[in-house]
């Protein structure tokens, strides 16, 4: 197998990995050097959704598109529309399902009928509650909770209508939506129609199947994962910048290690409370641990990091090496992203894993269910075996000394606050220093980890030539990650790696110029933010207007093809990395990365060199920069006081 440097960026994670090959433990890592992937089924071009096939159709030698068709005379243009729908779907479901179990916790915390969950940010309830259309004049706040609960989970079982979060986005986005027949109705209706569409005999022109694709990732932006971010904020408190650390080396020696890993912050969050229980500080005093250290893990780690400051042991790509560290007592997972080799890696030590969801088992691990009733007691009951399982230890801790700092939790009130302050809380700052050229544009790069690439280098490559050309980065989930562990998330960094103008601006605001703004789900921030840029004002009607782009340079799972496509139909342009599923059809492909760009103002593109992906964005931030007449510098002007009156 090769050196572990070969395989990541991370030095503590090339340190793990070697020290797997060398303990003969399998991980994602050496899994991928003995499979390699399907080349037909890597451009989407085989079809296996009825058992006359599989269908394969792959290309010819000179690059050409088979002109075969599959058994039932489905084209390799409907095969692969199909395959990429299906994408759509199953990303789109992940976080809707997520926001659905947020959802039920949020109503049941409203109605008293959740253990230790309550609401904590009173004014976004109301704000919440006004976009829903919930009257909060001289109502209870719990009164005011439970209507809004009810309202959405009506959005999962919705049948016709708009969801009601497509109303944030610009006017002119809804008016193209609308045109398209796009605009989603209810969130598992969109992705129940993509299924039935996609099944053998059913939708067989690409462009239509395409355009019920978009219509569910719509209703993931706008609607499941958009909900999930406001009611985890009402419930445990919308994000404000946080020192945190980060990286294998947050693991402690001499203390009982839990991670949290997974996507759903449920479980998490009553693992903060119940650690501060006394009964449970005397537990570990008797255990001979100096205290307990909890730790999250990809999106669950988001999750905590912004609201508590509790450090990330990592991103995707070192949930395995965190195991062997050999110092973690209990690992939790509830849903998405967790490999099935955790229980073997577990196996090769003391390591409990807990499987917490009833969506979700795991074989070879233990399954305590998570429900909100009697979410403290569970949480303790966790945290009482992990402390037990601490004098179990076995074979030497071997925890590597890489931990950055970072500062995390940017959420879009924490932008307007930073910007404007209290009184004058505005996004009126950045559009005039986008206008001015100081920012050149706005990137959102989010998305996953992918063993076929180097970890952690794509984006890390991709994010610093964006900022080093005076692009701001908006950085959520993995991604944001990574950067943390290469030390982009502090303010220093605008010093060292951005652009003179864009280190200016976060010089003077004492920002860094990557944002970390949350979890997979916390996209749906990333779309607020943008949607904000265009209601201050200078700089376009619509979210296609804005000079800003959005990558994922690493991904792997359905829900970035979701998140990508929902980025796209909103007007955006976006650039994927790795592979893209489309390539075993010339029509498809061109309908996404040409005849979208007509139809929505956003188009998809493919370029697996992060370097040349980056000035990709740069281009198309420029070419929009030239639309809005602001591609030239312009001369700055010193106002004096009846310049400024003149002005109001």
């Amino acid at each position: 197998m090769a050196d572990g440097k070969e395989k990541s960026a991370d030095s503590a994670s090339a340190e793990m990995i070697d020290r797997a090959v060398r303990e003969g433990i399998s991980t994602g890592c050496s899994r991928a050097e003995s499979l390699k992937p399907c080349p037909i089924g890597v451009e989407e071009s085989c079809c296996k959704i009825c058992s006359m096939g599989p269908c394969r159709l792959p290309r010819s030698k000179t690059g050409e598109t088979s002109r075969r068709a599959g058994v039932c005379g489905a084209t390799v243009d409907t095969i692969v529309a199909r395959n990429f729908a299906r994408k759509v779907a199953g990303g789109s479901a992940s976080h809707s399902d997520h926001a659905r179990e947020v959802a039920l916790t949020f109503l049941m915390a409203a109605q008293g009928k959740a253990q230790d969950f309550t609401i904590k940010d009173e004014m976004k309830l109301f704000e919440v509650a006004l976009d829903f259309g919930i009257n909060i004049e001289k109502r209870d706040v719990k009164e005011i909770a439970v209507e809004l609960g009810e309202k959405a989970l009506s959005e999962f079982g919705k049948q016709s209508g708009e969801l009601i979060f497509t109303g944030k986005a610009p006017l002119r986005r809804q008016e193209l939506w609308r045109k398209q027949n796009v605009m989603p109705r209810g969130i598992d209706r969109e992705v129940v129609e993509v299924m039935h569409r996609t099944h053998m005999g059913v939708d067989q022109d690409y462009r239509h199947i395409l355009q019920q694709a978009t219509r569910a990732a719509l209703a993931d932006g706008w609607g499941g994962s958009m909900i999930s971010t406001e009611l985890q904020d009402i419930m445990f408190g919308t994000p404000v910048p946080v020192l945190g650390s980060i990286n294998l080396g947050v693991l402690k020696e001499d203390h009982v290690n839990i991670v949290v890993h997974g996507h759903e912050p449920l479980l998490p969050e009553m693992l903060v409370v119940a650690s501060r229980d006394p009964v449970i500080k005397q537990s570990v005093e008797r255990s001979g641990a100096k205290g307990i250290n909890l730790a999250g893990m990809c999106c669950s780690a988001n999750e905590v990091l912004m609201r508590h400051g509790i450090p990330c042991a990592g991103n995707f790509l070192q949930q395995e090496l965190a195991l062997v560290t050999g110092a973690v007592e209990l690992m939790t997972v509830d849903v998405q992203c967790q490999m099935q080799g955790l229980a073997n890696v577990a196996e090769c030590f003391h390591t409990k894993l807990i499987t917490t969801s009833d969506r979700a088992m795991i074989q070879g691990a233990e399954h305590i269910e998570f429900h909100p009733e009697k979410g403290l007691d569970t949480a303790k009951r966790i945290l009482t075996m992990a402390i037990e399982n601490y004098p179990n230890r076995r074979g030497p801790v071997c925890i590597p000394a890489e931990k950055q700092d970072m500062i995390a939790g940017f959420s879009h009130e924490t932008i307007t606050y930073l910007l404007g302050g209290l009184f004058r809380a505005s996004y009126r700052p950045l559009n005039d220093n986008i206008a001015n050229g100081r920012i050149r544009g706005v990137a959102g790069v989010v998305g996953c980890n992918n063993v076929r690439t180097r970890h952690d280098a794509d984006h890390l490559a991709m994010i610093r030539e964006l900022i080093k050309n005076d692009v701001l980065v908006l950085t959520t989930g993995c991604s944001a990650m990574a950067c943390g562990k290469a030390g982009l998330l502090t303010p220093e960094a605008a010093g060292q790696h951005a652009g003179k103008g864009l280190a200016e601006v976060c010089e003077t605001i004492g920002i860094p110029p990557v944002l970390h703004m949350g979890s997979c789900v916390d996209n749906s921030r990333i779309l607020i933010a943008a949607t904000a840029i265009v209601k201050e004002g200078g700089l376009g009607e619509d979210l296609s207007d804005l000079p800003v782009a959005g990558a994922a340079p690493e991904w792997m799972s359905e829900k970035a093809i979701a998140i990508g496509h929902y980025f796209v139909a909103s007007g955006i342009f976006t650039v994927f990395g790795t592979t893209w599923p489309t390539l075993g059809s010339e029509n498809v492909t061109r309908h996404l990365f040409e005849e979208y760009e007509d139809m929505y103002k956003g188009m998809w593109a493919f370029e697996p060199d992060p370097v040349k992906a980056a000035h990709l964005m740069i281009a198309h931030i420029d070419k929009k920069r030239k639309a809005l007449g602001i591609d030239k510098a312009r001369e700055r002007v010193l106002y004096d006081m009846a310049m400024r009156r003149a002005m109001e």
